[in-house]
This record gives C-alpha cells, structure tokens and sequence, in this order.
C-alpha cells in the first residue's frame, strides 16, 4: 500500500513540471486506439487447452472458461479464466495493457497453481496479427527465474489463439496452447 502511495504520489508531481513534462504524463495516462483494440478482447471466452510437461511428451487437454473486462478507465484488459487443469480446479487472472511511455504492451499472470507472478512485455507483430511477449518467472525446482516467451494471436473477433514456451536447460518448447473462442 505505501509503495502505490509513493508511485502515485511521484506521478502527480509530474504536474508540477514543465508544459512538456506535463503533457508527456497526460499522454502516459489517456488510453489511446492500442487500448480500444485491447478492448476488443472483453466479453466471454471459452478455451481448448493443450499443454506439454516437457520437451516429446504427450499433451494433455483441458478446457478454460475466460471472462475479460477492460478496468480503470479503459486502460488494461482484466482476464480471469476458470477451469480444471490435471484434475484440480484451475483460476487464474491476468492483466494486459500498453504502456505509452515504453511503446510496450505489458501482461501479467497468477493462478492458484503457484505464488509467483508471470511479467511479459511484448510488441505487436504486424504480420502474425499478435502480441510477441518475453518475460520470466520463477522456476519453483530452482527457484531461479525461467524464460518464457508467448504469442497471442488475434485470427478474428471472436478467435484468439495463445501460445507459451518455456526455456529449460538452454532449449525452448511448446508448453501451452489454448484456442479461444468468443461465447
């Protein structure tokens, strides 16, 4: 709570600053058109869930209900996804967003699967019509931070397409693949 008070307070300071200073910190907090196409993504989704163990195993499926909201005035998307993922019930939520400053989208994860969080910034690729995020999160064998890149692909309105990989001992793989479908 104090550490929010300190980053709030530090940003309101930033009205005390030059006209340029002040007008960059208004384009900071407006959302902007990457955040209407963010929105685009709020609604009910369910999901087909294939994930890998490790690097030639077999996959396994599940399936996830996920409810998105844009929050706090249309800047990030908020996701909570429900389910059963092998034999125990599933929740997680994540929060995904665009910095303006950086010129960076930002996402995190947590679930009740663990007690760390997944942080990814990523870029949007043209091309692939996605979302290209790297980040990392703790490995609990380790308990050092693992690499994991993800590509969200937005195929249509109401089709979206999330792959994960992981990098273990120098190698990435495919461990999660989850096709959306808007309800």
């Amino acid at each position: 709570m104090i550490v929010c008070m300190a980053v709030l307070c530090c940003r309101i300071s930033a009205f005390a600053q030059s006209q340029d200073e002040s007008k960059a910190m208004m384009d900071y907090m407006t959302p902007g058109p990457v955040h209407q196409m963010i929105a685009k993504s709020a609604g009910n989704w369910t999901g087909v869930v294939t994930f890998w163990m490790q690097p030639g195993a077999q996959p396994t499926t599940a399936s996830t209900d996920a409810s998105n909201q844009m929050i706090l005035g249309g800047r990030y998307l908020q996701t909570r996804n429900t389910g059963t993922m092998m034999g125990m019930p599933f929740e997680g939520i994540g929060v995904t967003g665009y910095d303006n400053a950086k010129k960076i989208f930002v996402s995190s994860w947590v679930d009740n699967m663990g007690t760390g969080m997944l942080y990814m910034e990523g870029t949007w690729n043209d091309q692939n019509k996605s979302i290209d995020f790297t980040g990392k999160a703790v490995d609990p064998g380790t308990g050092k931070d693992q690499p994991y890149r993800q590509v969200l692909k937005f195929i249509d309105d109401n089709t979206q397409e999330l792959e994960m990989y992981m990098t273990v001992k120098g190698q990435e793989f495919k461990v999660m693949d989850i096709k959306y479908t808007r309800k």
